[in-house]
């Protein structure tokens, strides 16, 4: 057994505030999400999120041309990635949003398959626990302790078209780690948001020209902005730092905490308080993340 590192330790921390950031994004995003058309949205997203990280990449580390190396990469990994956010919230048009947190437990299982495939990282016995308790963890927190809910748990088109998202999403964060060359990970990060945001907006140019910004909702705009700030800027550098010091499938077992989070959200966001039964599966989760805690 290896003693946890300040640079692993500084991983987890990144991510767990990652799962929080997420959460936020979940609870906002089920809002907003019939209100224009998810790739115009994100697309305003990525956009708006490539000139935050960028400002921040110059004023902090700076940016140079050895940082725009083979751009194709970022190509790659913003339009995977671009495409996991738009599929989540074209789901969440038709699928329930305890039905698309149910599908999102498999990402870490799936990482964890990439991983190997991209990377040759093996998922070691004490990593493939904690991803088993994690994902027992954050069913119990969906279903809210009530076995009948998830028995009653049906697979329809908005399941589907998120489980085809996860997949993408699964794939993004090993090749986060294969195709980074030395960049920074404000950098690496800017060239995701501008390769995302110039795939969505060939991909989506209909729709993002047919969107009359006059007259979205408020609440648009301020789920808008804690995407842009919250939930792309800040969220995608943590992931982006924590991939360069975790293994793939560490990293997504965070996303384990995420319905936790959303718990909380709900709190402050006055959508009542769940049942105590969901505190087993929080502590459960809290486990799995103890478990991760110590090294293989």
């Amino acid at each position: 057994m290896h003693t946890l590192t300040r640079e692993t330790l500084s991983g987890h921390m990144a991510m767990a505030l990652f799962a929080a950031l997420v959460a936020g994004s979940h609870s906002l995003g089920g809002l907003v999400a019939n209100e224009a058309a998810p790739i115009a949205l994100m697309f305003m997203r990525f956009a708006l999120g490539a000139v935050v990280v960028g400002a921040m990449a110059a004023v902090g580390p700076g940016l140079s041309s050895a940082d725009f190396r083979s751009p194709w990469r970022y190509l790659l990994t913003g339009g995977i990635f671009a495409f996991y956010f738009v599929l989540m919230f074209e789901a969440l048009k038709t699928a329930k949003p305890v039905s698309t947190s149910a599908v999102f437990t498999l990402t870490p299982i799936m990482t964890a398959g990439f991983g190997w495939l991209i990377l040759r990282q093996v998922t070691g016995p004490r990593v493939a626990l904690a991803l088993a308790v994690g994902a027992a963890g954050a069913l119990w927190v969906i279903f809210r302790g009530d076995i009948q809910a998830a028995l009653r748990f049906q697979i329809g088109r908005g399941e589907v078209i998120y489980f085809i998202g996860c997949i993408a999403h699964a794939l993004y964060i090993p090749l986060l780690r294969a195709l980074n060359r030395g960049e920074s990970g404000l950098a690496f990060t800017f060239g995701v948001l501008l390769g995302g945001t110039l795939v969505l907006g060939v991909a989506g140019a209909p729709e993002i020209i047919a969107t009359d910004l006059s007259a979205l909702k408020p609440i648009v705009w301020v789920t808008l902005g804690y995407l842009v700030i919250a939930s792309t800027a800040i969220s995608f550098y943590l992931l982006s730092f924590a991939s360069m010091r975790l293994t793939s499938a560490k990293v997504m077992a965070y996303s384990y905490l995420t319905p936790s989070w959303v718990i909380l959200w709900e709190l402050g966001l006055g959508h009542g308080a769940p049942p105590l039964a969901v505190l087993g599966g929080v502590a459960l989760t809290l486990a799995a993340v103890a478990l991760l805690l110590r090294e293989d």
